[in-house]
């Protein structure tokens, strides 16, 4: 079995997995849009181009997401994807790359269990946890 974070987000759901790729050094593994299903027929010309599912290898762990329709759309809530660093340096920089644009929720710092801990909510609305944990 594996477990796998599934995003769901209001239209930007092939940028957002684009930034991620080039944040988290992931591989975009499968991109299907509305237009490219069965379900095209029911879908609106405005709408074909959304994300019905997508799919990213990040680290071995499977990242996906697609495109709720826009009477279906939740934020995210509830929910945090948690990156964990070898290297303190590593978990800076991702997090600094991810803050543009969003809501920093803690800065990153040293913590009594982390050499560096941060939570935001990037721009597109993803909460994140940056961890980079002290040797126990």
């Amino acid at each position: 079995m594996q477990l796998n974070p599934y995003l769901s987000f209001s239209g930007q759901c092939e940028e957002a997995f684009k930034f991620y790729q080039s944040v988290l050094g992931g591989e975009i593994l499968a991109t299907m849009a509305y237009g490219d299903t069965p379900m095209v027929d029911q879908t609106p010309p405005e709408w074909r181009g959304k994300i019905a599912h997508m799919r990213m290898n990040v680290g071995g762990t499977l990242l996906m997401g697609s495109d709720s329709p826009p009477d279906r759309f939740e934020p995210m809530k509830g929910v945090t994807i948690a990156l964990n660093f070898d290297e303190p340096a590593e978990a800076e920089r991702v997090f600094h790359a991810l803050a543009p644009g969003g809501a920093v929720t803690m800065p990153i710092q040293e913590t009594f269990w982390a050499r560096r801990f941060g939570m935001l909510t990037d721009r597109f609305g993803t909460p994140w946890m940056i961890n980079c944990e002290k040797p126990m």
